[in-house]
């Protein structure tokens, strides 16, 4: 088992899933327990998980920023279930595999309820560990490169420990991730439970909450409604944006391959807010203004990828370029605001 856990023993090999998974007549289902499933991310995982025929998805979220919206395509599907459940609550169901999504992931939200989301990402990630140790399932906790925090290293890689303000509004988020790392390592290394990280960056595309505060949501929300775009300063600081179908290939392989990870899942190409300002600017709407406006505290100066572990070892990258992402998101965005293109 490859592992950065330095050398350890796993103690002993978990439980096998369930008893029919190598009986020899029928082969039953996989059972995959996607957490937050509701979600921006979450919705196209499930997306690509049903078109597997051997694949039943159970999907578990209380709605907090997720939406029933995202799944209706597969309400009342018979390999497909939906139960409004919060994860800081024990669940008990038999599942193969978990892919653990749920948590609050935009600053609005995670700073209207930062509580709710320690507990989240805390207490969530021990019952989902819990819940795998019980049956044997192997489990994949979605982390974030906000593990690095504000980074002194650039590119960031997978050894890089992070720089992160521990009483900061947005630790909730940072340290609440960070621990559910911790939580992973030690119940793989304690029990033999078969783990999966993956430190994501930031990710867009269709369904994203449209007032969520992410920056590639509120220009393309503001260049539809014709708003200023408006930039915070001092408009350097830079993003990188991966496109959620790539995100999800990058997901689904590290769960199927033998990494325990961390391993970066992110698109490389880097741009400064006033770079991606102009690119929806000329995508979008040209007439629009960009103005420029105050910072939040702790927003990291600079966030960029080294997928050389992910290309290595899953044989992922990002295929969709963000000139071509943004319109598909544009699309998406437009017939939910009800706001059809200029003519």
């Amino acid at each position: 088992m490859a592992s950065n856990g330095n050398n350890h023993v796993s103690t002993k090999p978990p439980p096998e899933p369930s008893p029919l998974r190598k009986a020899k007549f029928f082969q039953a289902n996989m059972r995959i327990l996607v957490t937050g499933g509701a979600g921006f991310i979450g919705s196209h995982l499930v997306d690509k998980l049903m078109q597997n025929e051997k694949n039943e998805v159970i999907v578990v979220d209380n709605y907090f920023t997720g939406s029933k919206d995202n799944l209706k395509q597969w309400i009342g599907h018979p390999r497909f279930e939906l139960i409004r459940h919060d994860v800081t609550e024990p669940l008990l169901i038999e599942v193969d595999q978990i892919y653990h999504l749920a948590c609050p992931a935009s600053p609005v939200f995670y700073k209207y309820n930062p509580v709710k989301t320690i507990k989240t990402n805390v207490i969530g990630t021990l019952n989902m560990l819990g819940l795998a140790k019980r049956t044997g399932a192997r489990i994949l906790l979605t982390s974030t490169s906000e593990v690095y925090g504000d980074p002194l290293m650039h590119p960031q890689d997978e050894t890089y420990w992070g720089n992160v303000n521990p009483i900061g509004v947005r630790s909730c988020y940072d340290e609440g991730k960070r621990v559910a790392e911790t939580l992973m390592f030690d119940y793989h290394r304690q029990h033999g439970i078969e783990i999966r990280i993956a430190r994501i960056f930031n990710t867009y595309g269709p369904r994203m909450n449209i007032d969520d505060g992410r920056v590639v949501s509120n220009f393309i929300a503001q260049a539809i409604r014709d708003e200023a775009l408006t930039v915070q300063l001092p408009g350097t600081q830079t993003r990188s944006f991966c496109y959620v179908s790539d995100m999800v290939d990058g997901l689904m392989r590290l769960m199927e391959g033998d990494n325990t990870g961390p391993i970066n899942i992110g698109n490389p190409g880097e741009f400064t807010m006033l770079e991606l300002a102009e690119n929806v600017k000329k995508l979008i709407n040209p007439e629009v203004k960009i103005i420029t406006v105050e910072n939040t505290p702790d927003d990291p100066r600079q966030r960029k990828p080294d997928i050389t572990k992910a290309k290595e070892l899953l044989g992922w990258e990002p295929k969709v370029k963000l000139c071509d992402g943004l319109p598909l998101m544009e699309e998406d965005f437009r017939g939910r605001l009800g706001i059809s293109r200029k003519k």
